[in-house]
């Protein structure tokens, strides 16, 4: 599989920040995800009235590549304002279908980006195998 291009997947993420639903919040974020097989799903905040039922562009982005048949991320980006992290619930869904080094490229919207990998903002996680029985 060739290298990851973190501008590529930053410009992806970048088109579906400009599509987010956010007139709750004003806080619009785009992610995109890169798929073992090469592919970039994208997906955008969908925010509504009722609080709780609203969607991150981390999970949309990655429901999007389950949904397709896709089951293993290389690689993520995402793109708000200020160059925020992924919440607690995204990181956790992350952590399903990406490795402890997955490589998680957070910008903000003048595209300056840093580097995470998936365990150093969710160490010590939570995983299908600590539900297997012994």
């Amino acid at each position: 599989m060739g290298e990851i291009d973190p501008e590529r997947l930053i410009a992806a993420a970048r088109t579906a920040y400009d599509r987010a639903y956010a007139p709750y919040s004003h806080y619009q974020v785009g992610a995109a995800v890169l798929t073992d097989a090469g592919e970039i799903f994208t997906g955008c905040n969908v925010e509504n009235a009722v609080y709780p039922l609203c969607l991150c562009a981390e999970r949309v982005a990655v429901t999007k590549a389950i949904s397709e048949g896709a089951h293993n991320l290389r690689a993520v980006a995402v793109v708000t304002r200020n160059g925020g992290t992924p919440c607690g619930s995204c990181r956790q869904v992350l952590r399903e279908f990406g490795a402890p080094e997955l490589p998680i490229f957070v910008a903000d919207v003048s595209d300056h980006y840093r580097t995470y990998t998936l365990a150093q903002l969710l160490p010590d996680s939570f995983t299908h195998t600590d539900l297997k029985q012994a």
